[in-house]
């Protein structure tokens, strides 16, 4: 039997890179999956076709986590959807670079509204469907321990988010729901490619310092959220599981 038949998932922003990785492998492992996305509508229906496509089942739902009306709407649609909720992804998120003089009130509360808010929301929102066993995962950054010059703000928002999964850990433990981490390295996904950080001399010098000696793949994440998402991890909360090949 599939590690998680008969099991219930969100991930948020799982239009594309590690969130569409993550909803396919669960999908792969017998999860009804909820692919949100927030303006990528054509890209979540990508992900989608992609899973039922391969005799799974999801459905594609808009909603900008960052806002509470939506965070819900998606928890609601996994409910009405599937009848019930074990596993929370929680991958929406966004990076921007800026030296502290280039810092902005817009900057500072568009990465944290997305990358910190839309997590505690959308738990929120999740958390009264949420039974014995069921796993939320967050999608965090290695960049929480690098601290990275000009990534001051998406650090913090990073280190906030590895906080948060310590703090929620203890207070959903008593309910036997377990929260983790995932810190990746420097992962090639559309975005980095957008960013143009493929190739630049940034990704050679993330490269030089990770003892594997390559960025990673999508396919490098995604094996680790099955784990915290399956009964395999289910001795492990409160874990923040740098997957970055080794960087640190």
């Amino acid at each position: 039997m599939s590690k998680l038949s008969g099991k219930v998932a969100i991930v948020t922003g799982a239009s594309k890179g590690i969130g569409a990785g993550i909803a396919k492998a669960l999908a792969a492992e017998g999860a009804a999956v909820v692919v949100n996305y927030a303006s990528s509508k054509t890209g979540a229906d990508k992900v989608v076709a992609a899973i039922t496509d391969a005799g799974g089942k999801a459905v594609a739902v808009q909603g900008d986590v960052s806002r509470k009306a939506d965070a819900q709407a998606i928890v609601d649609a996994a409910i009405n959807q599937f009848g019930q909720l074990d596993i929370l992804v929680n991958n929406s998120g966004v990076y921007e670079f800026a030296t502290i003089e280039e810092i902005t009130e817009e900057h500072f509360h568009r990465l944290f509204n997305i990358n910190v808010l839309g997590t505690l929301l959308t738990t929120q929102a999740a958390v009264h469907h949420l039974s014995a066993g069921s796993s939320i995962i967050n999608i965090s950054s290695v960049a929480s321990r690098l601290t990275l010059p000009a990534s001051a703000v998406y650090s913090g928002t990073k280190g906030a988010i590895d906080v948060i999964t310590g703090s929620l850990a203890r207070e959903l433990g008593p309910k036997q729901i377990r929260v983790n981490a995932i810190n990746p390295g420097l992962v090639e996904t559309e975005g980095t490619q957008s960013a143009g950080v493929s190739g630049s001399d940034m990704e050679k010098s993330i490269i030089a310092q990770t003892p594997l000696g390559r960025t990673g793949q999508i396919q490098d994440i995604a094996p680790v959220a099955v784990f915290l998402a399956s009964d395999d991890s289910r001795w492990v909360t409160g874990e923040t599981l740098i997957t970055s090949g080794g960087l640190r």
